[in-house]
């Protein structure tokens, strides 16, 4: 990171980070083409560090991680605008944005087996609702993919 002054490196700060974000961004490239697309999420630490999205059982998504497993991800909350104190408001280089945010890189897969499903959209219904047991339609779970993230490095940054 360039600005080591803007750098988290507390755990628990990243993660109150995670737990807040509403969205994820996960970065995907096959032959040097990018994609990037935003996506709803869960977020575990038990054993490993894990985040979970889910999506439709086709699409360009599917077929780069089947190209490539290995992703970037970034999400980022309490943004507001700033003017640098004593500066004009009206010049727009005098303009700054706090926020906070963590960008991760790790290993995509595509699930395939149930329990494991449902493990991973439990995660998701976590993250924004609340700890209850869900219960899912098993056509509904046929129609959905469900795809975990194994975070291999994050890091998180603020200003």
């Amino acid at each position: 990171m360039r600005r080591n002054d803007r750098e988290v490196s507390d755990f628990e700060v990243i993660e109150e980070i995670i737990k807040k974000a509403d969205v994820c961004r996960i970065a995907l490239a096959t032959e040097n083409i990018p994609y990037l697309v935003t996506m709803n999420f869960g977020y575990t630490n038990d054993q490993d560090q894990l985040l979970f999205f889910h999506c439709a059982n086709e699409g360009r998504k599917l077929e780069m991680i089947r190209r490539n497993k290995y992703v970037c991800f970034e999400m980022d909350i309490e943004h507001q605008i700033f003017i640098r104190p004593g500066n004009d408001d009206r010049k727009g280089c005098n303009w700054g944005m706090k926020y906070r945010s963590v960008v991760g890189y790790g290993n995509i897969s595509i699930i395939t087996e149930k329990e494991a499903k449902k493990t991973g959209l439990d995660c998701i219904m976590k993250h924004y609702g609340d700890e209850n047991e869900y219960i899912y339609d098993e056509k509904a779970l046929e129609q959905t993919t469900i795809l975990r993230l194994q975070i291999l490095e994050m890091t998180g940054k603020k200003r």
